[in-house]
């Protein structure tokens, strides 16, 4: 089985997640079923089950977090020498040509793929059209909502 890709960057913010939850909010979670147990019956102590309810949570969190990264082969964007070329990694800055609008997507990590942040997924249909074509170049693929064109204005490993 393949290691998942990860950006270094992605691989810290995960890491920074991870202690954290540890750290931070695990003790404080265990105070505050301490204390709701201290209030006595625990059949009816609302404040002791959203305690445990959260504790599931974050030890689950936890958990998935420390299996996606003992997992995870890590990158560092800034050591790959691909030349003008969109491999994963790269920072693209496209031209929608049908709309006419300019959009920026780095290729990462399924693990930390993230839309709103402009992060697509190195699986995803728009990046396996990237991938291999330089600045200058027209791609063309299939989204949710139809054929898709754009035209590649730059790339960029930062």
């Amino acid at each position: 089985m393949s290691r998942p890709p990860i950006t270094k960057a992605g691989s810290e913010r995960l890491r920074t997640e991870l202690e954290q939850l540890k750290f931070v909010d695990r003790p404080r979670i265990i105070a505050a079923i301490a204390e709701a147990r201290a209030h006595g019956d625990l059949k009816e102590n609302a404040e002791y089950h959203a305690a445990r309810e959260q504790q599931s949570f974050t030890e689950g969190r936890i958990g998935q977090l420390e299996g996606l990264l003992s997992n995870a082969e890590v990158i560092d964007v800034a050591q790959l020498k691909p030349g003008e070329r969109v491999v994963f990694g790269a920072t693209v800055e496209l031209e929608d040509e049908d709309a006419g609008t300019t959009v920026t997507y780095q290729i990462v990590g399924d693990l930390e793929a993230d839309i709103k942040r402009q992060m697509i997924a190195v699986s995803s249909p728009i990046a396996r059209a990237l991938i291999g074509h330089s600045a200058g170049d027209s791609i063309e693929f299939t989204a949710p909502n139809g054929v898709k064109h754009y035209e590649i204005i730059s790339v960029r490993y930062i």
